[in-house]
């Protein structure tokens, strides 16, 4: 990709992810989209992994690795207290330029990671759909599981906060993982009924690359994938990153396609298939592979596909007429979807926001 291009991405990044939700990064993705050699780092990337994100990740695993810099006192992930001011680009800018190596070196073997944890309380509602039309006991399989935290969503206690005072709750009582989130109603809709718990009888996950949580460097990593003026929500992980020592997953590296009936064939029984911002990071001919793949699964066993992707990242395949679910508000949706004779039956349960800390309920 040209350096326009590497531009392109940042400022879009800035005025449509960051803008309203993080001041720190909005601020240096702008900057970043106007400076030839900071952005040029970027091109270091492997084909399609040209990411702001990835430009972030790599700036604060730097800083975490030289936590007494100057500019450490603008990431609060590291104790920092300061706002956004007229220092906090020239520091950045020159803090990573004179590691320009180390940076291009990251950034030409990392990829950005899927580890919002809160996501969980977003698939939760639908995985609980598809248990109960599955009879009751379902096994998981996520595509795209980085570490594999999502996959103990059964484990994490829900709060859900209704816009009109009800609060709704699900998952064990006393569990170590808790997880609210902001549930309001779209006109027409009612409230979702989620059960106490879940029964899953089995779980994998399947990743290009899958990170193991006991190596130090690879949850530093991970930490450093979280938006650094958000510090809740690396406790968080580390909160769950400690729960899943104890109840290790299985992650099977492979390709989300070609790898995806192989590791299906592992789980035995009714099988949901998680996707969470997941899609995106495929090229259009793969997603549509992806749920043609999906479909010829759901000929040989009961499958269902909880997915919480942009609306233009694949869901459209099998949402056709409902580009209401688009648009550039920055939400995502909550589906779920079964096929049956070779037909999807497909469901829009919610508009989500990114990083789970809200969804809001779509009427069926």
């Amino acid at each position: 990709m040209d350096l326009d291009g590497i531009k392109g991405i940042l400022r879009t990044f800035a005025e449509v992810e960051a803008r309203g939700v993080s001041p720190l990064y909005e601020h240096l993705a702008l900057q970043a989209a106007a400076d030839d050699d900071v952005a040029g780092l970027l091109a270091s990337a492997r084909d399609g992994e040209v990411r702001a994100t990835l430009l972030m990740a790599t700036a604060h695993r730097l800083v975490q690795a030289d936590p007494i810099h100057p500019l450490s006192r603008y990431y609060p992930s590291l104790g920092g207290f300061d706002g956004v001011d007229s220092e906090t680009w020239p520091l950045f800018r020159s803090f990573l330029l004179e590691r320009a190596d180390k940076a291009r070196a990251l950034i030409a073997s990392r990829y950005t990671q899927t580890n919002e944890v809160r996501r969980a309380a977003l698939l939760y509602p639908g995985v609980a759909r598809a248990a109960k039309e599955a009879g009751g006991k379902v096994a998981l399989l996520e595509v795209g599981c980085s570490a594999g935290l999502l996959l103990g969503l059964d484990r994490f206690g829900y709060r859900y906060q209704c816009d009109g005072g009800e609060q709704l709750s699900a998952g064990p009582a006393k569990a170590a993982v808790g997880l609210h989130c902001a549930l309001d109603l779209a006109p027409g809709a009612v409230a979702p009924k989620l059960p106490k718990k879940l029964a899953v009888t089995d779980r994998a996950g399947l990743d290009r690359a899958p990170v193991d949580l006991s190596d130090e460097d690879e949850l530093a990593w991970l930490e450093a994938c979280v938006w650094a003026d958000q510090p809740d929500r690396i406790r968080l992980l580390r909160t769950a990153a400690a729960e899943q020592a104890k109840h290790r997953p299985r992650l099977i590296t492979g390709d989300g396609v070609d790898d995806l009936a192989a590791a299906a064939s592992t789980l035995e029984g009714p099988l949901v298939v998680l996707t969470s911002h997941v899609l995106a990071y495929f090229p259009a001919e793969k997603r549509e592979a992806f749920v043609a793949e999906l479909a010829s699964l759901a000929a040989s066993r009961p499958l269902w596909w909880v997915s919480e992707e942009f609306y233009g990242a694949g869901l459209e395949g099998v949402l056709p007429g409902r580009s209401d679910l688009a648009g550039s508000d920055g939400l995502a949706t909550l589906g779920v979807v079964r096929w049956e004779g070779g037909k999807p039956e497909a469901y829009a349960l919610a508009r989500t926001a990114p990083h789970g800390q809200r969804m809001t309920w779509l009427p069926l």
